[in-house]
């Protein structure tokens, strides 16, 4: 079992930066793929980004590609959301994932979600 409790969000200006992190329980964490999705009101949750087990392999949604990067830290059980050049269609609850797999992709079924994180881009 993992528990997932995301952190960071909040509010900011088009443009700005933010970092959300993800703290996950268990002795395991190096061995779970995570990641990152969200889901902006009346929306449907979609895939931000995904990190392999060793952190070695990254994925990102086109929309986010070359403004966010996905880390993970094993040593403090962490996942990391950077969040870069951010946009009002940025803003979103986010939701951080885990699964005990080396990859795990957008259409994948996670086994573990954290409750969410708002982020909200003002213009």
């Amino acid at each position: 079992q993992v528990q997932l409790v995301e952190s960071g969000g909040g509010l900011v200006q088009a443009g700005g930066s933010v970092r959300l992190s993800c703290a996950a329980s268990g002795r395991t964490f190096s061995s779970y793929a995570m990641g990152w999705f969200r889901q902006a009101p009346g929306k449907e949750r979609e895939f931000v980004a995904a990190i392999s087990w060793s952190g070695g392999n990254t994925y990102y949604a086109n929309s986010v590609k070359g403004r966010f990067t996905i880390s993970k830290n094993n040593a403090k059980n962490t996942l990391y959301l950077q969040m870069n050049s951010l946009k009002p269609e940025d803003t979103a609850v986010y939701y951080c994932a885990a699964d005990p797999a080396p990859v795990m992709l957008a259409g994948d079924v996670w086994d573990y979600w954290g409750q969410g994180t708002q982020v909200t881009v003002s213009s």
